[in-house]
């Protein structure tokens, strides 16, 4: 996104001839620019106007090159505006106080006399990511009020996420719940399918009804029928007495099909039979039943595969997937993780910065249940309150440092990590082992704006 046109920028300093330069260059592109003489004067205007970056001398003092005058307005300006860019001026380019305020959340240093050029795009980058950062803080705002509608319209049955992509399947999830239609829920196994299907039955038109799982993939198949069905006394060797079924129990309420895609041949045909009649028998009975059940299934196969091997019903697969709500794997939802991991975490006990690093840069192919399971150990293995990264017991990452980082992180790496923060920088940042000051100097660097 280009940087707004006419945006206004704060000269401070004690030189005219200084202010009236970098008037004169910004105003020929249409930056607006407003000068102080004065620290004084430069923290009064500032109160008295909003800007959109400052430009300020380091020196105020002839007879000194200390910078103390230059770091005191710094220090100013930052507790007044910390979000506010500021870029220093010195014409000494030994003076190490510029470096220290840099690493201090200065935008930048640059000496006098300044490139006009390197100047322009350093104000350009700053003025870029200025409006990105508003941006997004827009939509955590929107996000957030989102969420809170969310919350307070729906019952959520506890689930814990922040992430947009969760939040999508949440919106979905909540605006079918009502409607009378089979669902299936796809995505991988310990994603949360079956907390989905909870918020489904949760908000659904019986919600007072029964809410009855049956488990396709934990059963022999000889067995799933009776499940479903039920069975009259004598239906098979064992069978003493009769035994209703899921379809039976489920009445007037919901029915969760887990792991649909294991469903044998046989077993495919009577469920269509079910969902397209409401009709069933059980087994050793001719006598047919009516019931009233929505059907909620859920899997992680790839049925439409699976139909072109021939092992799953075509007509089956459109009865069930009127609605399709897929899950993502974690790996796709990176601001849940932090969220999670902390609500897994028992009472009195907290991450270190480098269990969250490690944490981040994880790729969780057992999703949400390998995350529960390694929160779960780390907490029982921790000597102490603060859970350490080799608590976690996952695979070591080096994680990059201030000798080897500059190397490591090009503009393809810093960018895939900002795509899996969801542009958050702090998550990218701790997720490449930075500081948020120092990601936003090496985005600007490489001129990567957030959008």
């Amino acid at each position: 996104m280009p940087p707004s046109p006419n945006a206004t920028l704060l000269v401070i300093d004690d030189n005219p001839s200084v202010a009236a330069a970098l008037e004169v260059l910004f105003s020929l592109h249409d930056y607006r620019t407003v000068c102080a003489t004065s620290p004084e004067e430069g923290l009064a205007l500032l109160r008295r106007q909003p800007v959109d970056l400052v430009i300020q001398d380091m020196n105020f003092t002839e007879d000194t090159t200390s910078g103390e005058e230059g770091e005191a307005l710094f220090k100013a300006i930052r507790a007044e505006h910390p979000d506010l860019p500021v870029i220093l001026l010195t014409a000494w380019t030994h003076l190490s106080s510029a470096v220290d305020l840099v690493k201090a959340g200065a935008a930048d240093y640059l000496a006098k006399p300044w490139d006009d050029r390197k100047l322009l795009a350093t104000v350009a980058n700053l003025l870029e990511l200025g409006q990105a950062s508003r941006a997004l803080a827009q939509c955590a705002t929107r996000d957030q009020r989102q969420r809170k509608d969310l919350e307070a319209q729906f019952d959520l049955c506890g689930l814990v996420w922040a992430d947009p992509a969760m939040e999508r399947v949440l919106c979905l999830a909540t605006q079918v719940a009502r409607a009378d239609v089979p669902v299936l829920v796809t995505g991988p196994n310990g994603a949360g399918k079956d907390k989905i299907a909870a918020i489904l039955q949760a908000n659904s038109a019986v919600k007072d009804g029964p809410f009855v799982t049956l488990n396709c993939g934990a059963l022999p198949s000889e067995l799933i029928e009776a499940e479903l069905f039920g069975t009259e006394a004598g239906a098979y060797t064992g069978a003493g007495k009769a035994r209703e079924g899921k379809f039976e129990a489920a009445d007037g309420g919901t029915l969760f099909l887990d792991e649909i895609g294991n469903l044998p041949p046989e077993g495919q045909m009577k469920l269509l039979r079910v969902l397209e009649t409401g009709r069933f028998s059980r087994l050793g009975s001719n006598r047919e039943k009516q019931v009233k059940v929505r059907v909620i299934s859920a899997t992680n196969a790839d049925l439409p595969a699976m139909i072109r091997e021939g092992r799953f019903r075509e007509d089956l697969y459109y009865r069930l997937n009127v609605i399709e709500i897929r899950v993502p794997p974690l790996v796709e939802r990176p601001r849940d993780i932090l969220p999670l991991a902390n609500a897994f975490l028992q009472p009195g006990k907290k991450l270190s910065d480098g269990a969250v690093h490690a944490l981040l840069r994880h790729t969780w192919p057992g999703h949400v249940r390998e995350l529960k399971n390694v929160m779960q150990r780390a907490c029982l293995l921790s000597p102490g309150p603060e859970i350490g990264a080799g608590d976690l017991g996952l695979p070591v990452t080096p994680v990059p440092t201030a000798a080897n980082a500059d190397p490591e992180l090009d503009r393809a790496s810093i960018e895939q990590a900002l795509a899996r923060a969801g542009g958050i920088v702090a998550q990218a940042a701790a997720d490449l082992g930075l500081s948020r000051q120092a990601l936003y100097r090496r985005m600007e660097r490489l001129g990567i704006a957030r959008t």
